[in-house]
């Protein structure tokens, strides 16, 4: 059992920036692939970065194209907590931010998505005003 808890959502102008936490209680898992989804109202979900965390090594990345460069996605030194980072931030990224995680290696042919990750917390809004 994976519980996610996230945080730092919140409202910015146009061109501003929000650090969003996700601090997951992994217990005895030694690999697993963690994320950040985001959902508006009367869209399907869509899968926004991953992050392969292993307790020995980890971090590769995937990002969906309307981030790269503007999101960074990492973790923490303990391994439990995953960051997103979120620059340059823009109108069309508004919407309910998900911590997403699933046991083992990601599946990066297909990580975007949702279907694959058993675990999800309970969400953090993002708002951009213009």
């Amino acid at each position: 059992q994976v519980q996610l808890v996230e945080s730092g959502g919140g409202s910015v102008q146009a061109g501003g920036s929000l650090r969003l936490s996700c601090v997951a209680s992994r217990y005895a898992l030694s690999s697993i692939c963690m994320g950040w989804f985001r959902q508006t109202p009367g869209k399907e979900r869509e899968g926004v970065a991953i992050i392969h965390s292993d307790l020995s090594s980890g971090g590769t990345t995937r990002y969906t194209e309307a981030v790269k460069g503007r999101f960074t996605i990492s973790q923490g030194n303990d391994k439990n907590t995953v960051y997103l980072q979120m620059n340059r931030l823009k109108p069309e990224d508004i919407g309910m931010y998900y911590c997403v995680a699933v046991p083992g290696i990601c599946r990066w042919g297909s990580w975007s998505d949702a279907r694959y990750y058993s675990y999800w917390g309970q969400g953090t809004q993002v708002t951009v005003t213009s």
